[in-house]
């Protein structure tokens, strides 16, 4: 039970942070108001994940979401404004789908780790295990979120230049960490903060690589190999 509820606490930690993300821009009152809103939005996060933030004008936007110019001065009265809100959409989104990645795979999480014994044969399973739903992971990323990889990698690089982002920065990298944390407590690791942010930074890496050169450059094996090498470590094999 308390193992159940320690993986099952990350998905409620993604979700509390999706319901937390703050805007700046104009509030809305009306349904129609809010749909416009949202697709000025939207078209904002095409424009950064296909040319860039720096491309990130009111005209473009407007253009790109098919509002007059006015609409997208109205909800947003500088290009701040509109990249905050863009990127707090975007923080909104990715902590919505970690919640239900942690749902979905928890049960399967634990059922390795219920098998896990004081046997070396046993922890070896359970890494190699382990390492596969990563490289799976990445795999999944790079093939159907690939846009929001893009986008995640935007955003971390614009929050080093402008501090309104930096709280969505940190509140961003909770929900990728929060979950990998609570995984190692259960596997009784004596620093599971340490451990988790290593085995992501692993998974980062793969998937700028697999960004940066096409995921048909990755080597399935290579990485199984960095991340059962990695898991081995952590269970002392």
């Amino acid at each position: 039970m308390t193992q159940f509820l320690s993986l099952n606490s990350a998905a409620h930690m993604a979700s509390a942070v999706a319901h937390s993300v703050q805007y700046r821009g104009r509030k809305t009152s009306r349904r129609g108001s809010e749909q416009r809103r949202q697709a000025i939005l939207d078209a904002a996060m095409r424009i950064i994940i296909r040319d860039g933030v720096r491309a990130v004008r009111h005209r473009a936007v407007a253009a790109e979401a098919g509002v007059p110019l006015s609409a997208t001065t109205y909800y947003f009265k500088d290009i701040d404004d509109l990249l905050t809100d863009t990127f707090a959409l975007f923080v909104e989104r990715s902590a919505a789908y970690m919640a239900g990645f942690w749902e979905r795979t928890q049960g399967l999480l634990l059922e390795q780790v219920g098998r896990l014994d004081d046997s070396g044969d046993s922890r070896r399973q359970l890494a190699e295990e382990i390492a596969r739903l990563a490289v799976g992971y990445v795999r999944d990323q790079l093939h159907f979120r690939r846009d929001e990889l893009v986008a995640e990698q935007a955003f971390q690089q614009e929050a080093l230049i402008n501090s309104r982002l930096h709280e969505l920065a940190r509140s961003h990298r909770r929900i990728l960490q929060q979950g990998a944390i609570q995984f190692f407590q259960v596997l009784g690791s004596q620093h599971p903060e340490q451990d988790a942010s290593v085995l992501t930074g692993i998974i980062g890496r793969m998937e700028y690589q697999g960004l940066l050169e096409g995921p048909g450059r990755l080597d399935d094996e290579e990485m199984l190999a960095v991340l059962s090498r990695y898991m081995y470590l952590v269970l002392g094999l």
